[in-house]
């Protein structure tokens, strides 16, 4: 029986009327990559949020490495990465500041945090870069080193919230490899991307819309259910499906 590293029952987030996760249900397994994937405004974001303990649920019952996301979302932050779609890297700061002060937030003793530097500035061919600020970088290597610090302490779990957007294909593909690189270390990652050709990458991927998950398969699954070449039009045939919003003045959702 696969063990399951975060376990999510009838999540809901309400904005005053607005329904943001509609009792969404799932879990994610140890190891394995969980692609969370949806359109602008689907609800991923907010997800993401609550199960790294940075918003509270409307209700709901969600576990995350273990941990209750209402009692204990402090276990939980030391447990896990977190990449944000801006990155959270100090941009006036260098690469190897950025790593001292990440370091000491996730209590990695000095002698250790540099032999972890040491070893991933080396692994990203950034060490002769090390001083340079993270302001002046290219956009690929602010997402890789930002992926690289999210992992320093080795969590069980790291959340990306769509870390590939606006760099060239080359470099998504180099990210990736980092992604494998971290699940053979055993890092569990739940990621979300616009990429629909990433979604071949995950083992198991969920598509949302307006806040409810559509469905939750394999990518090859998803393909044969829905007679489709790729996960792109796996999605484009999601998305046709898919009611119209109502909006406030009667009419639907273009």
């Amino acid at each position: 029986m696969r063990e399951a590293v975060i376990t999510v029952k009838n999540m809901v987030k309400k904005f005053g009327d607005f329904m943001a996760n509609d009792n969404l249900n799932f879990e994610v397994y140890k190891g394995e990559i969980f692609g969370f994937l949806g359109a602008n405004g689907a609800g991923k974001t907010t997800a993401i949020r609550i199960l790294c303990g940075l918003s509270t649920p409307t209700s709901g019952e969600m576990k995350v490495a273990g941990f209750d996301i209402y009692r204990e979302t402090e276990k939980i932050k030391r447990n896990i990465g977190y990449m944000s779609q801006k990155f959270s890297l100090y941009e006036d700061l260098t690469i190897n500041e950025n790593i001292r002060f990440y370091g000491g937030i996730y209590g990695i003793k000095p002698e250790e945090r540099k032999r972890r530097s040491k070893l991933m500035l080396d692994r990203l061919e950034l060490t002769p870069y090390a001083d340079r600020k993270i302001g002046d970088l290219p956009l690929g290597w602010k997402q890789k080193l930002a992926f690289s610090i999210a992992i320093l302490h080795e969590p069980d779990i790291v959340f990306l919230d769509e870390p590939t957007g606006g760099v060239d294909p080359v470099t998504r593909r180099q990210f990736w490899n980092l992604i494998y690189e971290a699940v053979e270390r055993g890092i569990t990652v739940f990621v979300t991307t616009h990429y629909m050709d990433e979604a071949e990458y995950c083992d198991r991927v969920s598509i949302m819309d307006e806040g409810k998950i559509v469905v939750l398969d394999t990518p090859d699954a998803l393909k044969k259910q829905f007679n489709a070449a790729n996960m792109d039009e796996v999605f484009v045939k999601i998305a046709r499906t898919s009611p119209p919003t109502p909006l406030p003045n009667g009419e639907g959702r273009k």
